[in-house]
C-alpha cells in the first residue's frame, strides 16, 4: 500500500511556485485549496519549495483499461478486431483478481509519475481495481462492464447479477461507480436501455465505446440500418449521463444529436492512430457545439502508456495536421481538455487550481532543458516540449502521493507485475 505523506487533516503550504506564469503560495487545508497568494504567512504542517517549479491540475484521463498494463507490447500492430479476437480476449480468459489488482496498482504508479490524478476505467473485476486505486490515493470511477454478445436473453441474466449494493462500501470518497455496456457489437439494444436505466436511477455514467472503427460503422448500418450514433438515440440511451470513448465516425447530424443530449466524449489519440482507426477527430465542429470533450489513453494494450501529457501533444499535433492548421487546439486549450473538462466528465470539483476546489495537482520540474528558458509560457513548454518523465510531486484529494518522483511501494509492484504476466499471456 502506498503511504502518503500527510493525512486528510495536515496542511500543505506551497511557496513560491509558478502558477500560469506568476509566482504565488498556494495553501492547501485537509482535501481543498484553501488559499492562493503571494507571501502566505500562515504555518502549515508541511512546506514545499516551488522556486523551480510549476504546477498544473492533476490529469483526469478520461477513458482506460487500466489492469491491461500487463498487455503492453503484446499483439503490437494489428487492425483493432484481429487484435481482440486473437490476442486479447482469449488470454482475458485467464484474468483473476490477484491480476487485476496488481495491474491496476501498476497503472496507477505510471499515472501518478506522469501526473494524472483522475482517471476513467473500464475493465473487468472492478472491485479489485477499485481497492488496488484507493490504496494508491488517486481518484477512479470503475463501472460493472456488460457484455452479453448481442443476446438479450444472457443480457437479462447479466441484470440480475447487478446489485448497486456491491459498489456502496468499503471505499473512500475518491472512488465513484459506473455501468459500462462495451460496445454496440458485443452488448445488446436492451442491455444498453437497461444500463442507462440504471445508472439514471443511481446517478451514475455510462460508459461506452462507440463510432471507433470504420468498420463498426458499416456493421452498425448493416446490423441495425443506422450508424452508431443514431441507434442509440432510437435506442434512447443518448443522455447527459452518457460518457463515449473514441467518436470517430460520425456526421454533422450526429454531432447535433450528441450536443442535444448533452453527450461527453472522451478523445484517444494515440489508440486511434496506433490501431488506425482514424485521425479526423471533429474537435473544433464538436466543440462549437457545445459538447464537452475530454482527453483518454485508452489501455496500454493499444496506446502502450498512460502519459497524459504525451496523449496532449498528439491531439493539439493532430488537429493542426489534418486540418492544416497551426493555430488548431493551442496547448492551453489541450490542458483544459485534459483537466476541467475531465472533471466535469467525472463530476468532480477539480480541474483547476483556484480556491475551494479539491486539492489535486501536479508539479513539474522546470530546471530542466524542456521548461528553459523560463519563458512564460510554460502551458505550451509541458504540451509540446515535456513528457510525464518531467513531474516531480503529485497531490490528490489533499495527500501529497509522490515527492521528488518517488512513490512508497514503487519497487514491489514491479516486482509482483513481472512475476503474474506469465499467468495472464498463455499464447
Amino acid at each position: 500500500m502506498v503511504k502518503t505523506i500527510n493525512d486528510s487533516k495536515m496542511s500543505i503550504l506551497i511557496k513560491n511556485i509558478l502558477l500560469d506564469d506568476n509566482r504565488t503560495d498556494i495553501l492547501i487545508k485537509g482535501n481543498r485549496i484553501a488559499t492562493i497568494a503571494k507571501n502566505i504567512l500562515q504555518q502549515a504542517d508541511q512546506i514545499i519549495d516551488g522556486t523551480n517549479k510549476a504546477v498544473f491540475p492533476g490529469l483526469v484521463n478520461g477513458h482506460t483499461h487500466a489492469a491491461m498494463t500487463f498487455f503492453r507490447g503484446y499483439g503490437d500492430d494489428l487492425p483493432l478486431e484481429e487484435w481482440l479476437n486473437t490476442k486479447i480476449w482469449p488470454n482475458e480468459k485467464n484474468l483473476t483478481d490477484e491480476i487485476v489488482y496488481w495491474g491496476t496498482k501498476l497503472a496507477c504508479l505510471e499515472m501518478i509519475k506522469t501526473g494524472t490524478t483522475t482517471f476513467n476505467d473500464m475493465y473487468f473485476r472492478f472491485k479489485e481495481a477499485a481497492r488496488a486505486t484507493d490504496e494508491m490515493g488517486i481518484r477512479g470511477v470503475f463501472p460493472q462492464l456488460m457484455f452479453d454478445n448481442l443476446d438479450p436473453e444472457r443480457g437479462k441474466i447479466i441484470q440480475s447479477q447487478i446489485n448497486y449494493k456491491d459498489f456502496e462500501s468499503g471505499y473512500s470518497k475518491r472512488i465513484q461507480f459506473a455501468i459500462a455496456p462495451h460496445a454496440i457489437y458485443t452488448v445488446s439494444g436492451n442491455s444498453y436501455k437497461w444500463a442507462m436505466d440504471f445508472a439514471t436511477e443511481h446517478n451514475i455514467i455510462v460508459h461506452t465505446h462507440l463510432s471507433e472503427t470504420q468498420t463498426e460503422y458499416q456493421n452498425s448500418i448493416k446490423n441495425f440500418g443506422l450508424s452508431p450514433i443514431r441507434y442509440l438515440n432510437k435506442l434512447g440511451v443518448l443522455k447527459p449521463n452518457l460518457v463515449i470513448a473514441h467518436c470517430l465516425w460520425l456526421d454533422d447530424d450526429e454531432i447535433k444529436m450528441l450536443a442535444d443530449n448533452d453527450v461527453k466524449v472522451v478523445h484517444n489519440p494515440n489508440s486511434n492512430l496506433k490501431l488506425a482507426s482514424g485521425h479526423r477527430f471533429l474537435y473544433n465542429e464538436m466543440q462549437q457545439k457545445g459538447i464537452c470533450i475530454g482527453l483518454g489513453t485508452d489501455g496500454c494494450s493499444s496506446s502502450n502508456n498512460l502519459d497524459m501529457i504525451e496523449a496532449m501533444k498528439m491531439m493539439s499535433l493532430l488537429q493542426k495536421g489534418w486540418r492544416l492548421d497551426p493555430t488548431a487546439l493551442p496547448a492551453a486549450e489541450a490542458i483544459k481538455v485534459a483537466t476541467q473538462n475531465g472533471a466535469r466528465i467525472l463530476n468532480i470539483n477539480a480541474g483547476k487550481i483556484e480556491e475551494g476546489r479539491l486539492a489535486d495537482m501536479f508539479m513539474v520540474n522546470t530546471n530542466t532543458p524542456a521548461f528553459t528558458p523560463l519563458n512564460n509560457n510554460t502551458a505550451s513548454n509541458l504540451v509540446y516540449a515535456a513528457n510525464g518523465s518531467h513531474v516531480d510531486t503529485v497531490i490528490c484529494d489533499g495527500k501529497i502521493i509522490m515527492k521528488n518522483r518517488k512513490i512508497d511501494g514503487e519497487e514491489e509492484i514491479i516486482k509482483k507485475a513481472n512475476e503474474l504476466v506469465s499467468k495472464l499471456i498463455k499464447h
